[in-house]
Protein backbone atom coordinates (compact mmCIF):
# COMPACT_ATOMS: atom_id res chain seq x y z
CA UNK A 1 0.00 0.00 0.00
CA UNK A 2 1.35 3.41 -0.99
CA UNK A 3 1.48 6.29 1.49
CA UNK A 4 -0.31 9.44 0.23
CA UNK A 5 0.64 12.58 2.13
CA UNK A 6 -2.82 13.11 3.64
CA UNK A 7 -3.28 9.49 4.76
CA UNK A 8 -2.65 8.44 8.37
CA UNK A 9 -2.50 5.02 10.01
CA UNK A 10 -4.69 5.11 13.13
CA UNK A 11 -6.28 2.66 15.54
CA UNK A 12 -9.48 3.20 13.55
CA UNK A 13 -7.77 2.17 10.31
CA UNK A 14 -6.32 4.32 7.58
CA UNK A 15 -7.83 7.82 7.66
CA UNK A 16 -7.44 11.05 5.70
CA UNK A 17 -6.95 14.69 6.65
CA UNK A 18 -7.92 17.80 4.69
CA UNK A 19 -4.38 19.22 4.79
CA UNK A 20 -0.92 18.45 6.13
CA UNK A 21 -1.73 20.55 9.20
CA UNK A 22 -5.13 18.99 10.00
CA UNK A 23 -5.87 15.78 11.92
CA UNK A 24 -7.47 12.90 10.00
CA UNK A 25 -11.26 12.95 10.05
CA UNK A 26 -12.63 10.42 7.55
CA UNK A 27 -11.83 6.77 6.80
CA UNK A 28 -10.09 5.73 3.63
CA UNK A 29 -11.90 3.82 0.89
CA UNK A 30 -9.95 0.65 1.78
CA UNK A 31 -10.76 1.03 5.48
CA UNK A 32 -14.47 1.21 4.66
CA UNK A 33 -14.27 -1.84 2.40
CA UNK A 34 -12.37 -3.62 5.18
CA UNK A 35 -15.57 -3.61 7.26
CA UNK A 36 -16.80 -6.45 5.07
CA UNK A 37 -16.37 -9.72 6.91
CA UNK A 38 -13.84 -12.12 5.44
CA UNK A 39 -12.17 -15.13 6.95
CA UNK A 40 -8.61 -16.14 6.13
CA UNK A 41 -8.45 -18.87 8.76
CA UNK A 42 -8.00 -21.66 6.23
CA UNK A 43 -5.28 -19.85 4.33
CA UNK A 44 -3.47 -18.86 7.54
CA UNK A 45 -3.50 -22.46 8.75
CA UNK A 46 -2.28 -23.71 5.38
CA UNK A 47 0.60 -21.21 5.30
CA UNK A 48 1.65 -22.13 8.84
CA UNK A 49 1.51 -25.86 8.12
CA UNK A 50 3.47 -25.45 4.87
CA UNK A 51 6.13 -23.39 6.62
CA UNK A 52 6.45 -26.03 9.35
CA UNK A 53 6.79 -28.87 6.86
CA UNK A 54 9.46 -26.97 4.93
CA UNK A 55 11.32 -25.72 8.01
CA UNK A 56 14.99 -26.75 7.89
CA UNK A 57 14.96 -27.80 11.58
CA UNK A 58 11.85 -29.97 11.39
CA UNK A 59 13.83 -33.22 11.24
CA UNK A 60 15.97 -32.24 14.21
CA UNK A 61 12.81 -31.34 16.12
CA UNK A 62 11.43 -34.87 16.05
CA UNK A 63 11.83 -36.17 19.59
CA UNK A 64 13.11 -32.80 20.78
CA UNK A 65 10.20 -30.79 22.24
CA UNK A 66 12.27 -27.63 22.68
CA UNK A 67 13.44 -27.51 19.08
CA UNK A 68 9.98 -28.48 17.84
CA UNK A 69 8.46 -25.55 19.72
CA UNK A 70 10.92 -23.29 17.91
CA UNK A 71 9.79 -24.70 14.56
CA UNK A 72 6.14 -24.11 15.47
CA UNK A 73 6.80 -20.57 16.71
CA UNK A 74 8.76 -19.58 13.61
CA UNK A 75 6.15 -21.13 11.30
CA UNK A 76 3.08 -19.66 13.00
CA UNK A 77 3.54 -16.21 11.49
CA UNK A 78 4.16 -17.41 7.93
CA UNK A 79 0.91 -15.86 6.68
CA UNK A 80 1.76 -12.51 8.24
CA UNK A 81 5.23 -12.56 6.70
CA UNK A 82 3.79 -13.45 3.29
CA UNK A 83 1.21 -10.65 3.56
CA UNK A 84 3.85 -8.07 4.50
CA UNK A 85 6.13 -9.22 1.70
CA UNK A 86 3.29 -9.02 -0.84
CA UNK A 87 2.36 -5.54 0.39
CA UNK A 88 5.95 -4.32 0.01
CA UNK A 89 6.10 -5.79 -3.49
CA UNK A 90 2.81 -4.08 -4.34
CA UNK A 91 4.23 -0.76 -3.18
CA UNK A 92 7.25 -1.18 -5.44
CA UNK A 93 5.08 -2.05 -8.44
CA UNK A 94 2.69 0.85 -7.77
CA UNK A 95 5.66 3.20 -7.48
CA UNK A 96 6.93 2.07 -10.87
CA UNK A 97 3.50 2.54 -12.46
CA UNK A 98 3.22 6.06 -11.03
CA UNK A 99 6.70 7.03 -12.22
CA UNK A 100 5.97 5.81 -15.75
CA UNK A 101 2.86 8.01 -15.84
CA UNK A 102 4.86 11.00 -14.58
CA UNK A 103 7.49 10.47 -17.27
CA UNK A 104 4.79 10.26 -19.94
CA UNK A 105 3.41 13.58 -18.67
CA UNK A 106 6.90 15.15 -18.85
CA UNK A 107 6.82 15.76 -15.12
CA UNK A 108 9.69 15.08 -12.67
CA UNK A 109 9.99 11.34 -12.09
CA UNK A 110 12.15 8.61 -10.58
CA UNK A 111 11.41 5.88 -13.09
CA UNK A 112 14.96 4.51 -13.22
CA UNK A 113 15.12 4.24 -9.42
CA UNK A 114 11.71 2.55 -9.29
CA UNK A 115 12.79 0.00 -11.89
CA UNK A 116 16.05 -0.63 -10.04
CA UNK A 117 14.11 -1.26 -6.82
CA UNK A 118 12.16 -3.98 -8.62
CA UNK A 119 15.28 -5.45 -10.21
CA UNK A 120 17.01 -5.70 -6.83
CA UNK A 121 14.20 -7.97 -5.64
CA UNK A 122 14.09 -10.01 -8.84
CA UNK A 123 10.77 -8.42 -9.76
CA UNK A 124 11.67 -6.64 -12.99
CA UNK A 125 9.21 -8.78 -14.96
CA UNK A 126 6.38 -6.78 -13.38
CA UNK A 127 7.86 -3.67 -15.01
CA UNK A 128 8.38 -5.42 -18.35
CA UNK A 129 4.78 -6.64 -18.46
CA UNK A 130 3.44 -3.25 -17.40
CA UNK A 131 5.51 -1.46 -20.06
CA UNK A 132 4.04 -3.76 -22.71
CA UNK A 133 0.50 -3.15 -21.42
CA UNK A 134 1.05 0.63 -21.35
CA UNK A 135 2.09 0.61 -25.01
CA UNK A 136 -0.54 -1.89 -26.16
CA UNK A 137 -3.39 0.09 -24.60
CA UNK A 138 -1.82 3.44 -25.60
CA UNK A 139 -2.47 4.86 -22.15
CA UNK A 140 -2.73 8.65 -22.08
CA UNK A 141 -2.37 9.61 -18.41
CA UNK A 142 -4.17 12.66 -17.06
CA UNK A 143 -3.27 12.46 -13.37
CA UNK A 144 -1.61 9.67 -11.36
CA UNK A 145 -2.04 9.07 -7.62
CA UNK A 146 -4.79 11.61 -7.05
CA UNK A 147 -6.39 11.97 -3.61
CA UNK A 148 -10.16 12.44 -3.64
CA UNK A 149 -12.77 13.28 -1.01
CA UNK A 150 -16.50 12.67 -0.56
CA UNK A 151 -17.91 14.92 2.15
CA UNK A 152 -21.51 13.74 1.82
CA UNK A 153 -20.77 10.16 2.87
CA UNK A 154 -17.51 10.93 4.66
CA UNK A 155 -14.53 9.14 3.11
CA UNK A 156 -11.40 9.79 1.08
CA UNK A 157 -8.91 7.80 -0.94
CA UNK A 158 -6.13 7.92 -3.51
CA UNK A 159 -6.78 6.69 -7.04
CA UNK A 160 -3.94 5.05 -8.93
CA UNK A 161 -4.56 6.71 -12.27
CA UNK A 162 -7.01 8.77 -14.29
CA UNK A 163 -6.26 8.38 -17.99
CA UNK A 164 -7.68 8.17 -21.46
CA UNK A 165 -7.59 4.88 -23.31
CA UNK A 166 -9.06 4.60 -26.78
CA UNK A 167 -10.44 8.09 -26.41
CA UNK A 168 -12.45 7.19 -23.28
CA UNK A 169 -11.94 8.57 -19.80
CA UNK A 170 -10.87 5.81 -17.38
CA UNK A 171 -10.40 5.53 -13.63
CA UNK A 172 -7.83 2.80 -13.02
CA UNK A 173 -6.87 0.78 -9.98
CA UNK A 174 -3.73 -1.39 -10.08
CA UNK A 175 -3.47 -4.69 -8.24
CA UNK A 176 -0.24 -6.67 -8.09
CA UNK A 177 -1.17 -10.32 -8.50
CA UNK A 178 0.58 -13.66 -8.37
CA UNK A 179 0.68 -16.21 -11.14
CA UNK A 180 -1.13 -19.57 -11.06
CA UNK A 181 0.38 -22.92 -12.01
CA UNK A 182 -0.69 -22.39 -15.62
CA UNK A 183 1.33 -19.21 -15.89
CA UNK A 184 -1.74 -16.95 -15.84
CA UNK A 185 -2.11 -13.93 -13.61
CA UNK A 186 -4.80 -14.41 -10.99
CA UNK A 187 -8.02 -12.47 -11.39
CA UNK A 188 -9.22 -9.59 -9.21
CA UNK A 189 -11.47 -9.74 -6.19
CA UNK A 190 -14.93 -8.26 -6.74
CA UNK A 191 -14.17 -5.74 -3.96
CA UNK A 192 -12.22 -3.73 -6.54
CA UNK A 193 -15.59 -2.63 -7.96
CA UNK A 194 -16.46 -0.93 -4.66
CA UNK A 195 -13.06 0.73 -4.66
CA UNK A 196 -13.53 2.05 -8.19
CA UNK A 197 -17.11 3.21 -7.71
CA UNK A 198 -16.09 5.05 -4.53
CA UNK A 199 -13.53 6.92 -6.64
CA UNK A 200 -16.17 7.61 -9.26
CA UNK A 201 -18.43 9.15 -6.59
CA UNK A 202 -15.75 11.54 -5.30
CA UNK A 203 -16.81 15.16 -4.87
CA UNK A 204 -13.40 16.84 -4.63
CA UNK A 205 -9.75 16.23 -5.49
CA UNK A 206 -6.66 17.70 -3.88
CA UNK A 207 -4.86 20.66 -5.43
CA UNK A 208 -2.42 21.65 -2.68
CA UNK A 209 -1.86 19.25 0.23
CA UNK A 210 0.03 21.73 2.40
CA UNK A 211 -2.60 24.44 2.08
CA UNK A 212 -5.54 22.04 2.09
CA UNK A 213 -6.79 23.38 -1.25
CA UNK A 214 -9.34 21.20 -3.05
CA UNK A 215 -11.32 21.53 -6.26
CA UNK A 216 -14.54 19.92 -7.56
CA UNK A 217 -13.98 16.41 -8.92
CA UNK A 218 -13.54 16.69 -12.68
CA UNK A 219 -13.48 13.04 -13.69
CA UNK A 220 -16.78 11.58 -12.48
CA UNK A 221 -18.71 12.01 -15.72
CA UNK A 222 -19.26 8.51 -17.10
CA UNK A 223 -15.71 7.13 -16.94
CA UNK A 224 -14.85 3.51 -17.60
CA UNK A 225 -13.76 1.82 -14.36
CA UNK A 226 -10.81 -0.52 -14.86
CA UNK A 227 -9.08 -2.93 -12.53
CA UNK A 228 -5.62 -3.79 -13.85
CA UNK A 229 -4.02 -6.98 -12.52
CA UNK A 230 -0.24 -6.71 -12.92
CA UNK A 231 1.73 -9.94 -12.84
CA UNK A 232 5.10 -11.29 -13.88
CA UNK A 233 3.75 -13.10 -16.96
CA UNK A 234 0.98 -10.80 -18.15
CA UNK A 235 -1.29 -7.88 -17.30
CA UNK A 236 -5.05 -8.43 -17.23
CA UNK A 237 -7.45 -5.54 -17.76
CA UNK A 238 -10.92 -5.96 -16.27
CA UNK A 239 -13.81 -3.52 -16.53
CA UNK A 240 -16.35 -3.00 -13.76
CA UNK A 241 -19.74 -4.03 -15.10
CA UNK A 242 -21.81 -0.83 -15.44
CA UNK A 243 -24.94 -2.79 -14.51
CA UNK A 244 -23.67 -3.53 -10.99
CA UNK A 245 -22.22 -0.15 -10.04
CA UNK A 246 -25.33 1.08 -8.21
CA UNK A 247 -25.49 -2.08 -6.07
CA UNK A 248 -21.81 -1.87 -5.18
CA UNK A 249 -22.15 1.82 -4.32
CA UNK A 250 -25.04 1.01 -1.96
CA UNK A 251 -22.92 -1.75 -0.43
CA UNK A 252 -20.02 0.66 0.07
CA UNK A 253 -22.35 3.22 1.69
CA UNK A 254 -23.66 0.51 4.03
CA UNK A 255 -20.12 -0.44 5.04
CA UNK A 256 -19.40 3.23 5.74
CA UNK A 257 -22.32 3.22 8.16
CA UNK A 258 -20.95 0.06 9.77
CA UNK A 259 -17.64 1.84 10.35
CA UNK A 260 -19.41 4.81 11.92
CA UNK A 261 -21.65 2.63 14.08
CA UNK A 262 -18.63 0.73 15.39
CA UNK A 263 -16.95 4.03 16.21
CA UNK A 264 -20.05 5.32 17.98
CA UNK A 265 -20.44 2.10 19.95
CA UNK A 266 -16.84 2.27 21.15
CA UNK A 267 -17.27 5.92 22.19
CA UNK A 268 -20.48 5.21 24.10
CA UNK A 269 -18.58 3.57 26.92
CA UNK A 270 -17.55 0.11 28.10
CA UNK A 271 -19.91 -2.53 26.72
CA UNK A 272 -19.84 -4.68 29.87
CA UNK A 273 -19.34 -4.11 33.57
CA UNK A 274 -19.09 -6.31 36.60
CA UNK A 275 -22.19 -7.09 38.63
CA UNK A 276 -21.50 -8.01 42.26
CA UNK A 277 -23.50 -10.77 43.90
CA UNK A 278 -26.60 -9.60 45.75
CA UNK A 279 -26.15 -8.73 49.38
CA UNK A 280 -27.38 -11.51 51.71
CA UNK A 281 -30.79 -10.91 53.14
CA UNK A 282 -30.73 -9.77 56.76
CA UNK A 283 -32.16 -12.21 59.30
CA UNK A 284 -35.49 -11.25 60.89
Amino acid sequence: MTAPALAHSTELGRMYARSLQDPPTVPSITTVIGQQASSLDGWIGYMAATAAVNHPDLGAGVGNPGKLRTVVRESSNAAEQFRDSAAARGDRVHQYCEQLALRTLDRPHRLAEAREALAEKGEENFALRFDAWWQQYDVQPLVPEITVWNQSLGYAGTLDLVAKIGGRLCIIDYKTKGTDRNGQVKSLDAKVVMQLVAGLKAEESIVDEAAGEWEPWKYGQDPILLGVAIGETEVRTLRANPEVLKAHWFKFASLRRVWQTSLDAAAAGPPLFEVPPPAPESAH
